[in-house]
């Protein structure tokens, strides 16, 4: 069985955003196209991709999970374990890149809701299964990741949202977690949300489901969110943003040790520009490498989007490590040396003596966010030179809790000024 990260090793990986036909390449699989840029990723010197099947291509009726849309993923994840690359799969996709790709039998005349419905949940239970269950006895599946940021059907600013409780959002979880490990007992399964989960009061979707449930919990940190438009690219904040958000993750697990994934980390333009991509990419993966329990890092994403696809938005166009023709980029060159240089080196940041409290409310979520009071906080503790934890405030007096994470001062986002 495949180990969950080597001991005291940071993962380095890409999101496999495939140069022919972007995720639309399902529709014309060519595996030899696959290939190439497999092998481009691993001359990196990569050690894991994300893929994501798309969730209608493969399931286009409830009952109907395509046979050979299955079997070209578990092609793929061969042709990945040929060149030393483990897989990660994400199977409800759900949205990427700004586009919703949902089913039709969820939608319209069929509308149900993707989070309570019965049928529909009963569906993506056996879609999940399914595809965990096939790549089951490959050595190099590591797991599933139930959906690309799903949380963003839940609530606002989504255009039609699936409108649920926390309590609702927490059973659905529950529920797709455990299709995945009957598919693929022993796994790494988890899921992962983008960042309203941790920055917005109404968002259904809450820390403690994203650093409690599954086997670790998944960051997504963009500075698109406001960060670098309040900041600035050279900002304290901008830089650290990806280590501020795991660091906010850890404050929520029950395991001081719980592992936490960066799962989703890029560098946008215009807000990086082009020319700025490689070092803000190097300072953000070191930052987040000054963690504890950090599993690995997943650059998105692998290839540029071709200039002939339409209607994406700019950044998008721009995102890959490598050009859309398979040539590295500056940021792939970054990544590469980064990966290079941690290859075999032991893992062991020290641990953060100070710690900031941040109150465990849901309504109050919005103080984590970009100029939010507890998120500037952590910003103006770094730009002092202190290496702060986060520690909900029903932990301040939890000797156990702080012991175990190394923390021996606690300090209000008010004394911090």
């Amino acid at each position: 069985m495949l180990s969950p990260a080597p001991s005291g090793t940071p993962r380095f990986g890409a999101n496999y955003t495939p140069s022919q036909g972007w995720f639309h390449h399902w529709l014309d699989f060519d595996l030899d196209a696959v290939r190439t840029d497999l092998d481009a990723l691993a001359a990196l010197g990569l050690d894991h991709v994300r893929v994501f099947p798309i969730w209608p291509y493969f399931q286009p009726n409830r009952a109907l999970i395509r046979p050979r849309a299955v079997d070209q993923l578990v092609q793929l994840a061969d042709a990945a374990a040929e060149r030393g690359l483990d897989v990660n799969v994400d199977g409800l996709q759900g949205h990427l890149s700004s586009f919703d790709f949902l089913p039709a039998w969820t939608q319209t005349w069929h509308r149900r809701n993707i989070f309570t419905d019965p049928d529909v949940v009963a569906g993506q239970a056996d879609y999940l299964r399914t595809l965990a269950a096939a790549l089951a006895d490959r050595p190099n599946f590591i797991g599933m990741t139930i959906g690309n940021e799903i949380n963003q059907f839940s609530a606002g600013p989504h255009p039609d949202p699936d409108r649920i409780t926390a309590e609702q959002a927490d059973a659905w979880l529950t529920t797709v977690l455990a299709a995945c490990e009957e598919g693929a007992p022993g796994r790494l399964h988890l899921h992962a949300e983008y960042d309203a989960a941790w920055y917005q009061d109404d968002q259904p979707f809450t820390p403690a489901q994203a650093a409690r449930l599954g086997g670790a919990t998944a960051v997504h940190s963009w500075v698109f969110n406001g960060t670098a438009q309040r900041h600035g690219r050279t900002g304290t904040a901008t830089r650290t943003h990806a280590a501020y958000m795991i660091e906010l993750a850890k404050a929520w697990a029950l395991d001081p040790r719980r592992p936490v994934w960066l799962q989703e980390v890029g560098a946008p333009a215009p807000l990086i520009p082009a020319e700025h991509a490689a070092a803000f990419t190097e300072e953000t993966i070191e930052a987040a490498l000054d963690c504890q329990d950090v599993w690995g890092v997943t650059w998105w994403c692998s290839h540029d989007v071709s200039r002939d696809l339409a209607d994406f938005p700019e950044l998008e166009y721009s995102l890959g490590l490598l050009t859309n023709d398979g040539r590295v980029k500056p940021a792939g060159e970054a990544v590469a040396r980064i990966a290079e240089e941690r290859r075999g080196r032991t893992y062991a940041p020290a641990p953060r003596a100070t710690a900031l409290v941040v109150d465990e409310a849901l309504s109050r979520r919005s103080a984590c966010a970009p100029g939010g009071a507890v998120f500037e906080a952590y910003v103006r503790l770094v730009a002092q030179g202190v290496r702060p934890a986060v520690v909900l405030a029903g932990r301040v007096a939890d000797a156990e809790h702080l012991a175990a994470r190394g923390i021996s001062e606690v300090v209000s986002p008010e004394e911090v000024g």
